[in-house]
């Protein structure tokens, strides 16, 4: 089992930045298996949708509304995924969650942490 904990949401003015931080824990084997880590958002009334993505080996994905403005890093070391956000819009709050992929042992999800982007 993984448990994933967020944090660095908050509230945000429009052109504004946020890093987010995702830490995993639990048994070193489960760690280990983790093949991929990323966040996605579920803004109110809408579905839950891909923010950025990356890989045991570095490639990384974006969706569309990150893409240019996101920047997704893992430290394997720290079990820790980071997800910076620049020039946010009021289009980018919603609750955003922690995912992580193994292929042996499923998928994992956090709590979420809310981002709002307001003046």
């Amino acid at each position: 089992q993984v448990q994933l904990v967020e944090s660095g949401g908050g509230v945000v003015q429009p052109g504004g930045s946020l890093r987010l931080s995702c830490e995993g824990s639990g048994s070193i084997s489960s760690l280990v298996s983790l093949s991929a880590m990323g966040w996605y958002r579920q803004a109110p009334g809408k579905q839950r949708e891909l923010v950025a993505q990356i890989f045991s080996g570095g490639i990384a994905n974006y969706g569309d509304s990150a893409k240019g403005r996101s920047a997704i890093s893992w430290d394997s070391g720290e079990n820790t995924v980071f997800l910076q956000m620049n020039n946010l819009r009021p289009t980018d709050t919603a609750v955003y969650y922690c995912n992580a992929v193994s292929p042996t042992q499923g998928t994992y999800w956090g709590q979420g942490t809310q981002v709002t982007v307001s003046l």
